[in-house]
């Protein structure tokens, strides 16, 4: 049998192997026709074996959670407040357009530049050398794309407030805020757990601080908002982390299972109707290889 039509007698069987296809043309190659016979008696007793693909074997099952529209207590349409669903029953056209936010919120979350880990203290855990030069990356990545920012907000914490303030130089007039709140902490217990940090009696109190915090900042736009914003948030890897699950609507327990790199961006975007996408995470490709770390 020529190599041509054993090649075509392979591919005509549905969900053949590739390698099994290079495997009997080989034998082709080699061996006599009567050798080919045996190996392909093998071959199609694999074929055999092997489950037929179908569409409902392979097509993975909605997992049945439904998209929560008032995750931020901001949803319009759902109004608590008696009076104001008086007003509405009065001139319904009146008051949902005035509470209906129509702005876009856009919001990066950064992660602070390499730091100082032989620090005894906060004060002492400042940005390395290296970590000054991915501060002023990012800040050149910030200013390049050319947005409107609002607001700076940073962590209060030595590190995330060099990260900050060097980022600042970048983008002059832009207000610079600092918020205890995002200090670095363990939000919750991670699942799957893991052995090499485990925090004592911590997930407690930083839990309720660092979900204050994505209370504060991760919401729909207020309806007095007119343009859509850009608001720079610098921070710490565990709570940017805690923040995506969250305004995913991801379980939180599963913000270990990322890594972010240090100085990079995390953008994300709340739309009017409480819809909310993550445009990028982690993105640190505006820094050359020799300047990323992960500490």
């Amino acid at each position: 049998m020529s190599y041509r039509k054993t090649f075509k007698l392979i591919c005509g069987l549905a969900g053949g192997s590739a390698v099994l296809v290079l495997a009997a043309a080989a034998a082709d190659s080699r061996g006599s026709s009567g050798d080919v016979v045996g190996r392909w008696s093998s071959f199609t007793s694999v074929q055999a074996a092997q489950p037929a693909w179908t569409a409902t074997s392979h097509t993975p099952a909605p997992s049945g959670h439904v998209w929560d529209f008032n995750w931020d207590k901001r949803d319009p349409s759902v109004l608590s407040n008696g009076k104001k669903k008086e007003k509405l029953a009065e001139d319904p056209g009146s008051g949902q357009d005035s509470s209906k936010p129509k702005a876009t919120r856009n919001i990066l979350l950064i992660r602070h530049s390499q730091y100082n880990l032989s620090g005894n203290s906060d004060k002492e855990r400042t940005l390395t050398l290296l970590g000054r030069e991915q501060a002023d990356l990012t800040g050149q990545r910030l200013a390049a794309l050319g947005l409107k920012y609002d607001v700076l907000i940073h962590s209060s914490m030595a590190r995330a407030t060099e990260t900050a303030n060097i980022i600042s130089k970048h983008l002059p007039g832009v207000e610079l805020m600092s918020c205890d709140l995002l200090r670095e902490g363990a939000p919750i217990e991670p699942v799957p757990p893991v052995t090499h940090w485990k925090p004592d009696a911590v997930y407690h109190e930083d839990g309720a601080r660092i979900e204050a915090a994505f209370r504060r900042y991760i919401h729909r736009a207020d309806p007095k908002q007119k343009e859509d914003s850009y608001e720079i948030i610098v921070c710490h890897a565990n709570v940017i982390r805690y923040f995506v699950c969250r305004a995913l609507q991801f379980p939180p327990e599963g913000w270990l299972r990322m890594g972010l790199n240090n100085g990079s961006i995390t953008w994300l975007t709340i739309r009017p109707s409480g819809r909310v996408a993550l445009r990028t995470l982690g993105d640190a490709g505006f820094m050359p290889p020799d300047k990323l770390t992960r500490t």
